[in-house]
């Protein structure tokens, strides 16, 4: 990839931390924060779900969104420094859920505003655009970034997912479509919400402004699966197939094989099926089919799942017990956005 792109800084805020290196040890760990609900299922029982601890229960849908992000940004922020945030050129990149009830496009569009609110009072000239939606929006986020800095782009950019699927309308929504993991439900999920935030440069700036290298971005891809969930057959896997063999493009097979996996599995039996027939279509690429499966932890995270997937890779980088000096982050949105995005520890050759 030319020229090399870098992740820099991270920030993070989930039901079981309040911080990247927090979240990413807890998910380490195996802790899982799953707890009761206010919001009475057809059984008459609370629900379970992975929730904010910060946040008041009464608070619903995209007012739970922007101060989760926010303290994402301000981690991030402050890892950066006032200096290489006036001179980096930021630019923000957001994804957010996709149109469902409790989250409207006029939702986006509040959040999209209220986080530019928050940046005026950081920074002077800061862009914030919503560049992706769903599971799969931050990694599509990270292949416009990586598109930008290949056309000679100077700017930082922070690569932004928020999600949560804590709303009234949003909660029924999921039951009456048998997704909300209860008694009685084969496959469903528990539903969480967070923000993750991944600042990205190009090696050149990055060196400007004296900042530190936690991974590099071996490759990105998105496409489109055409077989969505309400299919007859269920998702094949081409879609997928597509954007993990565009995201391997440069690896050097099967030495360079992956063993190391951040997916967006979640209990759903779609979702499961869909990345079984994707490893049988690359074979060639994993050294191993197991993969991490994070919503064991803080539940389903939407839109938050691509940049909080890279966030675990470059903590498993940092903290030394990645299996792999490469690490694959995988998502796919309802709508049909697929996404893969290879990242690699700085500090290893290409072995």
């Amino acid at each position: 990839m030319n020229p090399q792109v870098e992740l820099v800084a991270v920030g993070a805020r989930t039901p079981v931390g309040l911080t990247a290196e927090s979240s990413a040890a807890a998910v380490r760990a195996g802790i899982s924060r799953y707890a009761e609900y206010p919001f009475i299922d057809p059984r008459g029982e609370l629900v379970v779900v992975a929730a904010d601890r910060l946040l008041d229960s009464r608070i619903e849908g995209r007012d739970r969104l922007v101060p989760m992000a926010e303290s994402a940004f301000a981690q991030v922020l402050a890892k950066l420094g006032d200096e290489a945030v006036h001179q980096g050129g930021l630019r923000v990149l957001l994804a957010l859920p996709e149109t469902r009830p409790g989250f409207s496009e006029d939702d986006a569009a509040w959040v999209t505003d209220a986080l530019m609110a928050f940046f005026r009072t950081k920074a002077s000239s800061v862009r914030v655009e919503l560049a992706g939606r769903g599971h799969a929006g931050a990694i599509r986020a990270v292949e416009l970034a990586v598109w930008e800095c290949s056309k000679g782009s100077d700017n930082l950019f922070l690569v932004a997912g928020v999600d949560s699927y804590h709303h009234t309308e949003t909660f029924a929504w999921l039951e009456r479509n048998r997704r909300f993991a209860q008694p009685g439900i084969r496959g469903g999920f528990t539903p969480g919400e967070g923000a993750g935030c991944l600042a990205m440069a190009s090696a050149r700036l990055r060196g400007r402004l004296r900042l530190p290298q936690l991974a590099i971005v071996r490759g990105v891809c998105t496409a489109q699966e055409n077989l969505l969930r309400d299919s007859d057959t269920g998702s094949l896997g081409a879609g997928m197939t597509q954007a993990i063999q565009g995201a391997i493009t440069g690896l050097e097979l099967p030495r360079e094989g992956l063993d190391l996996l951040y997916t967006d599995i979640n209990g759903e039996r779609y979702r499961s099926e869909e990345w079984g027939f994707a490893v049988l279509r690359t074979p060639s690429v994993w050294k191993s089919p197991r993969y991490r499966a994070p919503s064991d932890c803080w539940g389903d995270m939407g839109a938050a799942l691509g940049a909080l997937g890279g966030i675990l890779a470059v903590q498993a980088f940092a903290r030394g017990y990645a299996r792999s000096p490469r690490a694959m982050v995988m998502a796919g949105s309802d709508g049909g956005l697929r996404g893969a995005m290879l990242l690699q520890d700085p500090r290893m050759s290409k072995e």
